[in-house]
């Protein structure tokens, strides 16, 4: 997260021995590489879709405690949306206290037992994430991984967590810093940064997913998957409302070609629920992360879930979509004024497509067949309205205003 637009543009503040000895060393050097790229391939695989379930953020902030975790890792499974896919309980910052003597980091009173704490999350068949910066303090001002990597990392893999967010903060003043106006040295300061953290989670043998959350900054989704990353922040911090939300959807255009099973594109996690938006335009929210195969991280209060916010949440035609196996993120194809068409290929040929009305009133979209590569007459499944559409040549999709008309084909 970041604390404020200001806060948010700083940050982008042996010797050689015998013949035989010499076959060992090229011996035990290839099978260090071949474990190293096996444990590599094991923390890939746990992203071969988009990640799904809860971080604590967007309704806690700075507030959670053990007993929200908890609270949350119940409800997950209780509502069905852990049996839906949403799998990670994320604890976001705050959880952190001092150092001890020697330089393990501690978490503070709000959690007295991080391991507890992770053993009960397994316990509900979820996983669980936790929060660090590269930066001396993350954006809560508390304390982060700066030149602590390697012993955070193993004490993260020995309480068992499963995932991790990695938050510039205080990490963009020591760019500044060091860097000032030198952008090449300032991109190379952040990768350097993350991939240090990427390379102590491997040391660790544990799967963790390696979330980088760097505001897009450097273009970012360059450089992230080799470097580590499952999934990588592309944009600011999302609000809990429809100019901010749609603003940074809808600026993911373009960068459908560096997502993929294992690597995604984060447009940050989702404010269904919090209560600034409507109905209409939480589905319009969900639709757009889905077709843009983005992580699905539920950001509300989920003991205390509407029925509206859960028939969003756990609409299984939407989760299908996001978590396609195919992998491919979704593209806009056609635009006019407020209106914007998308879709997204999906596994065995069939396809997504959605059709967003940006605008302030109800509108229509004309059907060229052409333009969406079908066949006129073809039969789609609306998967917020749960009918049939047939979309012909020449016909029309009236679509309300900040709403969306979402068909998964047959």
């Amino acid at each position: 997260m970041t604390t404020n637009i200001v806060s948010y543009f700083e940050r982008s503040s042996v010797t050689r021995g015998r013949c035989a000895s010499a076959f060992l060393t090229v011996v035990l050097n290839l099978s260090v590489a071949t474990s190293s790229c096996a444990v590599a391939q094991r923390l890939a695989s746990d992203a071969r879709t988009p990640p799904m379930g809860w971080n604590s953020w967007n309704h806690f902030a700075d507030k959670v405690t053990d007993a929200d975790v908890r609270a949350a890792a119940d409800a997950l499974v209780a509502s069905g949306m852990r049996d839906a896919g949403y799998v990670y309980v994320n604890i976001d910052d705050s959880w952190e206290g001092d150092r001890d003597a020697k330089g393990n980091v501690q978490s503070n009173k709000k959690f007295p037992d991080m391991k507890a704490i992770v053993d009960y999350v397994h316990s509900k068949g979820l996983k669980i994430g936790i929060y660090s910066s590269p930066g001396p303090k993350t954006c809560a001002g508390y304390e982060g991984s700066y030149n602590h990597e390697e012993q955070d990392a193993r004490k993260y893999a020995e309480w068992g967590f499963d995932y991790l967010k990695y938050d510039q903060c205080s990490f963009g003043d020591i760019i500044r810093q060091q860097a000032g106006e030198d952008l090449a040295k300032a991109s190379s300061m952040q990768r350097v940064a993350y991939e240090k953290m990427h390379k102590a989670l491997l040391h660790t043998g544990r799967p963790i997913v390696y979330s980088f959350c760097q505001y897009g900054l450097y273009a970012v989704w360059k450089w992230a998957p080799e470097n580590g990353a499952n999934l990588w922040r592309t944009t600011g911090d999302i609000k809990d409302n429809w100019s901010q939300m749609s603003l940074i959807g809808f600026q993911q255009s373009g960068l459908e070609r560096f997502a993929g099973p294992g690597h995604w594109n984060d447009p940050d996690m989702l404010e269904v629920g919090n209560g600034h938006m409507t109905k209409i335009e939480y589905q319009t929210h969900m639709s757009l992360w889905a077709i843009l195969a983005a992580p699905l991280l539920a950001g509300n209060d989920l003991s205390a879930m509407t029925q509206n916010t859960l028939s969003i949440l756990l609409n299984k035609d939407v989760i299908a979509i996001d978590q396609d196996r195919l992998g491919q993120q979704g593209y806009r194809v056609w635009a006019q004024g407020p209106l914007e068409i998308w879709e997204r290929p999906l596994e065995n040929g069939h396809k997504a497509i959605a059709f967003f009305n940006r605008g302030e009133s109800p509108m229509s979209f004309p059907v060229d067949v052409a333009t969406l590569g079908i066949n006129s007459g073809a039969a789609f499944t609306d998967v917020w309205q749960k009918k049939t559409t047939i979309l012909q040549d020449g016909s029309e999709i009236l679509v309300p205003n900040h709403g969306v008309t979402l068909l998964r084909g047959k």
